[in-house]
């Protein structure tokens, strides 16, 4: 991966139109650009536009890194960073991180300060929070599989005493509710745009799939139903634009598949963006939110897109 250089030609060769769909998003002159190198396992991004600042976290080098936008420095955030994976920005615009190490989902105050937000559901110890979202009424969604228990590699090696759950903390009373205890190995998650659909990967089917519900109040969930059947890929973290379409994190099976594949709300890829290794999360950002920044194995990558991310 050290020796790879962005693609002198436009339209850039990595960017590829697996639809007419796609052709609307694609940006004839913009190229993939790597910005930093040097991570064990690149995860988590998340952009703070006031700062102008992206985050993201290197799992197993238990720290969270920060880029500026403004001079294109990268610099350690936060260490030790109890094996952060999966991160958000509340409404507030405080930062939510999910911390494998330490199996909660943490709050970090404006003064620096560290809330523990959920760490336990019924008395018991969570597995390994890994990926996280905040709707419009200050809910915070995350998904809890027991991947960080496997090894103290991604995580702290511990046995799991909860079933896998997609788990839902309340706003007003601060409670913990599990809204999906049914989904093989939940992992990234992401709403619709109008928040009456959420999408989970369920990393542990074979193969892996994206799972689709309807949302109802804004709490429960029915009608789960398989949106996209991965085949030989592996959806990892994604975000969804203003269009519904899905970006996902992807990779593993060959180098054909790393990268990010795109698809529209139907479920049918349209897009792809090839990248050297494989992107495990990604987010929007930049001044018109039409940046994608792709954390990705041991770097981080930026495209300009001609869509802006839901927010």
């Amino acid at each position: 991966m050290s020796t790879w250089q962005p693609s002198m030609r436009t339209p850039d060769p990595a960017i590829r139109a697996l639809d007419k769909r796609f052709e609307h998003y694609r940006l004839a002159h913009a190229k993939v650009e790597r910005l930093w190198t040097g991570c064990r396992w690149a995860e988590g991004p998340v952009w703070f536009g006031d700062a102008n600042l992206l985050y993201w976290t290197d799992l197993p080098n238990e720290r969270i890194l920060k880029w500026d936008a403004s001079t294109e420095r990268v610099s350690t955030w936060r260490a030790p960073s109890n094996k952060a994976n999966g991160m958000t920005r509340d409404r507030q615009g405080r930062l939510i991180v999910c911390e494998h190490g330490t199996r909660r989902v943490t709050r970090t105050e404006y003064d620096g300060r560290v809330t523990v937000l959920a760490d336990q559901f019924n008395g018991k110890p969570l597995n390994s929070p890994n990926d996280v979202v905040v709707t419009r009424d200050g809910a915070v969604w995350f998904t809890d599989p027991p991947f960080g228990l496997v090894s103290d590699y991604m995580g702290q090696v511990g046995e799991p005493e909860l079933p896998a759950c997609v788990y839902r903390l309340d706003p007003q009373s601060g409670q913990l509710e599990c809204v999906a205890d049914d989904i093989e190995g939940p992992n990234g998650l992401a709403f619709s745009p109008d928040e009456r659909g959420l999408y989970v990967v369920a990393s542990r089917a074979r193969p892996r799939t994206i799972m689709a519900f309807d949302v109802l109040d804004g709490r429960r969930l029915r009608q789960g139903r398989v949106l996209i059947d991965a085949k030989d890929g592996t959806p990892d973290g994604f975000r969804v634009d203003v269009d519904g379409n899905l970006w996902c994190g992807w990779g593993t099976g060959t180098e054909e598949l790393d990268g990010v594949r795109v698809f529209a709300p139907d479920g049918t890829a349209i897009g792809h963006i090839a990248l050297p290794e494989r992107c495990a999360n990604l987010c929007f950002g930049g001044r018109d939110n039409n940046r994608l920044f792709m954390a990705s194995t041991t770097s981080l990558y930026a495209l300009f897109v001609n869509a802006r991310g839901a927010v």
